[in-house]
């Protein structure tokens, strides 16, 4: 979808579509991470509904990953305990199913997890806020990936109090997905012909930043004198540029190139993330260096990319083997049966390196590219979007990186894929509960 520029500017546009907001919906519920985007966002919320009288329509909730800098908790909590009274809070502190990047045999680890007590990152706060595995509302199980659990507490809200607008800071210029995924016009439940608010019944997901730049985030905190997470004047002294600074989970695979700043800014926490998942030690040594593989991948001597992605699926544990293979195949099969569609660019050079391909004329997708079929699966494609073509390069890419999901070749996880998780942390949590009786 093509951008269209506005004559008028996006904090102007932004209040405009939170008045909107406001107008429609009896709930404003702002998820809050504690990281520059959500914190200029729940400023914006905050100040609009004081200004026009409705704080009592406004909530906010936070999902604390557990193992995080202390930074990041102590601005939480000022948050929490002296900022923005007269709104409801929750801060969510579940043993949810996170990403892991970090490990070779295992996608998945389980922050606060009660039976996992002594080597937690650091301890439970412990405020009238909180939600754990004691008290949580909600229909809640050991292991739930993160993703669902944040949908279960947004629709028990809205059972609770009526049609609820969640309120998320993303912006579409850190990815193309994400510009994709809001100003695209092929998705369905769209509310009143407004793009950046999505969702059915009573609870819808709100957009509101969508436009902005990571410039403007600080150009907003400077103007309005927002407080924010004063991790990233730590960032900015360590030497990182403004789209180097992350404040996340910090084994998911958006954060493994920054591990390592991990040692520097707060050895005391880093100690603790060593002990707490396998493979933090190695990430934050060689994160985002050609130890990884995936910066600088060469492929070795007497290798096709073919037989090097089976000499490394050999030396996984059988399961996680497996698990590849089965989205490979997958991607083999797309590719070469349905396809997927391409730019104009992408396609020549696909021409140019004498890959085989087949162009169809109408595509099945809301979009100006070109659906392509690939003859053969190619071992590499030397293109300019390399990413967003199929080739057992890109497999090796996704082994290297710790990608068991496979995100980087477009995969999302599979009902399949959570219902197993969830199986097998049930299992273990049942057996941790025969031996503590």
């Amino acid at each position: 979808m093509q951008k269209i520029y506005l004559d008028k500017n996006v904090f102007d546009a932004t209040i405009e579509r939170i008045k909107y907001v406001f107008d429609e919906f009896d709930n404003v519920v702002v998820s809050f991470s504690g990281g520059k985007d959500s914190g200029v966002l729940l400023n914006l919320v905050y100040v609009y509904a004081k200004e026009i009288g409705a704080l009592n329509k406004v909530s906010m909730f936070h999902m604390d990953y557990e193992c995080q800098y202390s930074m990041t908790t102590s601005y939480v909590e000022k948050c929490f305990l002296e900022d923005f009274p007269e709104i409801k809070k929750y801060w969510l502190c579940l043993p949810i199913c996170a990403q892991c990047a970090v490990n070779i045999t295992d996608s998945y680890w389980t922050p606060w997890e009660i039976t996992q007590k002594n080597i937690w990152a650091r301890e439970m706060p412990d405020n009238g806020f909180v939600i754990n595995e004691l008290n949580v509302p909600f229909e809640f199980k050991l292991g739930t990936l993160d993703y669902d659990v944040t949908l279960d507490f947004c629709k028990w809200f809205a059972s609770k109090n009526g049609k609820t607008a969640v309120m998320i800071g993303i912006r579409t210029d850190e990815s193309l997905n994400r510009y994709r995924a809001i100003t695209g016009n092929n998705k369905v439940n769209i509310y009143k012909n407004n793009n950046y608010i999505v969702g059915e019944g009573d609870l819808y997901n709100v957009y509101p930043i969508y436009d902005w730049s990571v410039n403007d985030i600080w150009v907003a905190n400077a103007k309005f004198g927002f407080d924010y997470n004063k991790l990233y004047d730590l960032y900015y002294q360590a030497g990182l540029t403004v789209h180097q600074m992350r404040v996340a989970s910090p084994f998911n695979d958006c954060a493994i190139d920054s591990l390592k700043i991990y040692k520097i800014i707060e050895p005391d926490m880093w100690s603790k993330l060593v002990g707490r998942v396998n493979g933090v030690n190695f990430a934050g040594i060689y994160g985002g260096s050609n130890a990884m593989g995936w910066k600088s991948i060469t492929l070795p001597k007497n290798h096709t990319w073919k037989s090097y992605l089976e000499f490394l699926l050999n030396t996984l544990p059988n399961e996680t083997k497996q698990s590849y293979i089965d989205k490979f195949k997958t991607s083999i099969k797309f590719w070469k049966e349905k396809g997927g569609v391409l730019d104009d660019i992408t396609i020549r050079e696909l021409n140019e390196c004498g890959i085989p391909i087949n162009c169809e004329t109408k595509s099945n997708y809301n979009t100006t590219k070109i659906p392509v079929r690939f003859e053969e699966y190619p071992d590499d494609a030397d293109v300019t979007n390399f990413k967003d073509v199929p080739s057992y390069k890109r497999m090796c890419v996704c082994i290297m990186k710790n990608d068991h999901l496979c995100k980087y070749m477009g995969f999302a996880p599979t009902k399949k894929e959570q219902a197993l998780r969830k199986n097998t942390i049930d299992k273990y949590r049942l057996l941790n509960e025969d031996k503590n009786v």
